[in-house]
């Protein structure tokens, strides 16, 4: 099992959210639950291919 970081919030009605390594990549839900299913959805599209030239989050050391 994978735990990943994600940000969320409430614009009205709705939750909206982002996985912390896709930023690209927002979906959003009906209820928090609903958002957290979405995230997972996605997550398994971007890790499985079936989404093309995936962009990722990446740390760059600079001395």
């Amino acid at each position: 099992m994978t735990t990943l970081k994600y940000r969320y919030w409430q614009d009205e009605d709705m939750w909206l959210g982002y996985l912390e390594d896709y930023p690209d990549y927002m979906t959003q839900g009906e209820t928090l639950e609903e958002l957290q299913d979405n995230l997972r959805d996605i997550y398994h599209e971007l890790t499985s291919g079936a989404i093309p030239a995936v962009r990722h989050v990446g740390e760059l050391l600079v001395a």
